[in-house]
């Protein structure tokens, strides 16, 4: 690719309103350098026709300044394999991964929106941010060879083309559609809650006058733990399991259901499940199990 092309890519890009920075030729790092890339990169056409105007830069395209959050679906390398949570029939690599993702949350794969076939055969997924919720970069969060790229990171951008040991290719357009909403449910999946702060007292106040049991709060501690740590495509399942579970100890009055209800939500949500779903399985888990109290816990 030449510089005058990369020129027309780099206008365009900021023709939507993206902020493009340059990128070593054939690389996919930032000119040397350039390191405060975020700030510095720009939708200014006439910035724009200086930078690339004579030097075959590849284009960056900050996600953070552009409002976009881009899905990397990635190819795996030859001597990757899939960890055993992903090793699936016909999970072969990021798209099918992502795939089977939106089948798990009953949700339409969202496909209609800026696409880019990357250089390993790979796609970028272009949405744009959700309103008052700063999404941050990921890795593997939405599960195996998913990336997600927003606030402080970037993505090659469309006309690039890289020469590297990894792979070598260009970085094609598949769908010059306008960038969709990034969907709600992905929006509660890659949102990471602020952690809660330090505190000094470890033991839960009373709840309504009820203190819970040392055996409670060591169930509920193991329980929370395993929803927390559920894989992809079972942690509503988990989630249930540990609401029924609590909920037996709720009816047999050693615990109070506020603190189970809390506990379970914080780790439902950080988990990645939906806010609704959340909230929905915790209380059909919680009133089956107090329908059948734990007998004989202490």
């Amino acid at each position: 690719m030449n510089a005058p092309e990369l020129l027309r890519y780099a206008l365009a890009c900021a023709a939507r309103g993206w902020h493009v920075f340059p990128v070593a030729p054939g690389d996919k790092r930032p000119v040397k350098g350039f390191t405060d890339w975020e700030r510095h990169a720009t939708a200014d056409p006439a910035l724009i026709r200086r930078v690339w105007s004579h030097t075959p830069f590849n284009i960056g395209v900050a996600c953070g300044p552009s409002r976009l959050v881009v899905i990397d679906l990635d190819m795996p390398k030859p001597d990757q394999t899939p960890p055993p949570v992903w090793d699936l029939p016909g999970i072969v690599d990021g798209s099918a991964v992502f795939t089977h993702l939106c089948e798990q949350a009953r949700q339409p794969r969202p496909d209609r929106t800026f696409t880019v076939l990357t250089r390993r055969r790979g796609a970028h997924l272009y949405f744009t941010a959700p309103v008052g919720v700063r999404l941050r970069n990921t890795s593997g969060t939405l599960g195996w060879l998913i990336d997600t790229r927003a606030c402080g990171g970037y993505v090659v951008g469309p006309g690039s083309h890289v020469t590297l040991p990894d792979g070598t290719g260009a970085y094609c357009v598949l769908d010059a559609s306008e960038p969709a909403p990034l969907p709600e449910w992905l929006v509660a999946r890659l949102a990471v809650p602020d952690p809660p702060p330090p505190s000094a007292a470890p033991v839960p106040l009373p709840y309504d006058g009820q203190r819970p049991t040392r055996y409670a709060l060591a169930a509920l501690h193991g329980e929370t733990e395993r929803v927390r740590t559920a894989a992809p495509g079972s942690r509503n399942h988990t989630l249930n399991a540990a609401a029924f579970a609590l909920g037996q100890l709720v009816g047999a009055g050693l615990l109070p259901r506020p603190l189970a209800e809390d506990a379970l939500t914080s780790a439902g949500h950080a988990a990645g499940l939906p806010p609704r779903e959340v909230a929905a399985t915790i209380r059909s888990g919680l009133d089956a199990g107090q329908r059948r109290p734990r007998q004989g816990a202490a």
